[in-house]
Order: structure tokens, then C-alpha cells, then sequence
């Protein structure tokens, strides 16, 4: 009964962000999810490039490298973990049910050159994830799955229906 209370409270606030119910519109995306990330986030008027929240997500990429020596790249960690899990274990499900993501995992991993191992992908997608979502946020437009993709996957996306 608490926990149903809570969520009912938390429908109400989150009811009452704008740009929160614009956040919801896109399939995957539940209340949930769209609490935890403006819980974390903060206020989107305080960010003026996705790139930011990237950064504060510790999903940014860093090169361990020294003169001719080329290091491995990887994300930094050293933003909100708990921010970063709440994406990861956001975009598992994503990939999974919405057809866009799907189509964008399948890309990363099966494209002829430089392909991508199956978390580095899902990493690519946290981020297109945060983009998004900043998006949806900060212009408070509906969710079209058009505009995400981008007009050359969205055509391997039809091509592939």
C-alpha cells in the first residue's frame, strides 16, 4: 500500500516537470525511469549540450595513451553511478522492445567496419539515450522515431520491416 502511495505521489510531481510527460512519450520509457533521470539530472536549464549530462553520467570517453603508446579507450566512470546504471539498465529492455534502438544496436554491432562488442553498443546508446532524452526535455516535443534515427538508419529501418 506504501509503495503504491509513493508512486502515485511521484506521478504527481513528476506530472508537474515540464517536458517530463514529453519524456514518457517514447516507447521503453516509463515513470520510473523518466523520475530517476530528472532526479538526477537536476534542472535541464543549467545544461546547454547533452554532452554535459554525458559527462555527469561519467560516460565520456578517456585514452590512457603516452607518446607512440595507444591505450585503450573507456568510459571515465567518474560521474553519478548511480545515473549511469539507471541508463544502462534502461536501455537493456530498449533494445530489446523498441524497434529504433534495436535497429541501431544491430548497426553498431554488425557493421562491416569497425564494429562494435556488445557493450560498447549498449555504452553508444546510453548516450544517444541521454540525447534524447535532453531533447525531449528541454524542447518538450513528442517522441518521433524518425527524427531519432536520423534519416539514413531510418531507412535501413524501413528497409528492414
Amino acid at each position: 500500500a506504501q509503495l503504491e502511495e509513493l508512486l502515485t505521489e511521484i506521478e504527481q510531481l513528476v506530472g508537474q516537470i515540464p517536458g517530463a510527460t514529453q519524456m514518457m512519450s517514447m516507447p521503453g520509457i516509463a515513470l520510473v525511469t523518466a523520475a530517476g533521470f530528472i532526479a538526477e539530472v537536476g534542472d535541464i536549464s543549467s545544461y546547454a549540450h547533452p554532452r554535459q549530462i554525458q559527462k555527469l553520467a561519467g560516460l565520456n570517453l578517456k585514452e590512457n595513451s603516452s607518446g607512440s603508446h595507444n591505450g585503450r579507450r573507456q568510459i571515465t566512470k567518474r560521474g553519478r553511478q548511480k545515473l549511469r546504471a539507471l541508463l544502462f539498465r534502461c536501455v537493456i529492455p530498449l533494445i530489446a522492445k523498441n524497434a529504433e534502438f534495436k535497429s541501431l544496436h544491430r548497426y553498431y554491432t554488425e557493421r562491416p567496419e569497425n564494429p562494435l562488442k556488445k557493450v560498447q553498443s549498449i555504452i553508444a546508446l546510453c548516450c544517444k539515450l541521454i540525447r534524447v532524452m535532453f531533447v525531449l526535455w528541454k524542447r518538450q516535443v513528442p517522441y518521433d522515431p524518425i527524427q531519432m534515427l536520423g534519416p539514413i538508419h531510418a531507412e535501413r529501418l524501413q528497409d528492414a520491416a
